[in-house]
């Protein structure tokens, strides 16, 4: 990933769509003036933080690539699968229980927040559409990144070999031990789990969700994957993480948008 700093905040792009007309970051927490444990630029209002803090990070994370706040679209995300593609009619409109947003509109800035949780972003060059994907344990067995490729091909006309996927910062295997309900739902989910959980031990099981995230974007058709292999539990120093900080933190924002056809 390449990394951007400008007034104070520190954000990552992807290199398969730095060259492309595609406005994206990848926000860390950095920059922003939340204290304590959200600490700094921290974007959810869901989480017990100071509401004009939150407010006045938004307006840093909009300013900083030049996106007007009042198109953006957001969602609440529920780990589920739906997914919703969205236009100019849904401006400002946080959309209700959903994981997935898509959009072929140029200059609709599509939001998450993270903390753990994969950020896929999506992108067809051919047909111009852009998808972004909040893809936690749940969302990743329930199929949501085949939903928002599937998604893309029915809402936009577009071929799968064309598009595009990026996954972001994300807890790691390294660090992501989860229990045996998580390990029976991947061995039902995916026909050879192999590669996706690591046991050191009989008691300990630690899950993926990078490499599951990636076999999934495979199965739905999706070939060109880039990675940015951080993971926020052991970098919480530039990201929130959920998990490393026991509940008690903030969410990263993402964002990516469509630029008009006269940025080409």
């Amino acid at each position: 990933m390449i990394r951007r700093d400008i007034n104070g905040l520190r954000y990552y792009q992807f290199a398969s769509l730095s060259s492309e007309s595609v406005r994206h970051g990848v926000f860390s927490r950095l920059g922003g003036v939340s204290r304590g444990p959200f600490a700094s630029l921290n974007l959810s209002a869901s989480v017990p933080d100071d509401v004009h803090a939150v407010t006045e990070n938004r307006r840093r994370f909009y300013a900083a690539l030049g996106v007007d706040p009042n198109r953006a679209i957001r969602a609440v995300q529920v780990h589920g699968a739906r997914v919703a593609a969205v236009n100019a009619d849904d401006l400002a409109v946080v959309q209700p229980a959903t994981d997935g947003l898509l959009t072929a509109t140029p200059g609709l800035p599509l939001v998450m927040a993270f903390a753990d949780c994969t950020p896929v972003l999506l992108y067809d060059p051919v047909r111009r559409a852009v998808g972004m994907v909040h893809a936690g344990w749940r969302g990743t067995l329930a199929g949501v990144c085949q939903a928002a490729v599937d998604g893309m091909v029915a809402a936009f006309g577009c071929d799968r070999a064309d598009i595009r996927a990026s996954l972001g910062p994300a807890i790691g295997p390294c660090c992501y031990e989860v229990g045996p309900d998580v390990v029976d739902s991947v061995a039902r989910v995916f026909s050879s789990a192999d590669g996706l959980l690591r046991s050191p031990d009989k008691d300990r099981s630690f899950f993926d969700l990078w490499a599951a995230n990636e076999l999934a974007l495979r199965q739905a058709g999706v070939s060109q994957i880039e990675r940015a292999g951080i993971c926020t539990a052991c970098r919480v120093d530039e990201f929130f993480s959920h998990r490393a900080e026991r509940g008690r933190t903030g969410r990263f924002g993402v964002i990516i948008m469509l630029e008009s056809c006269g940025a080409d």
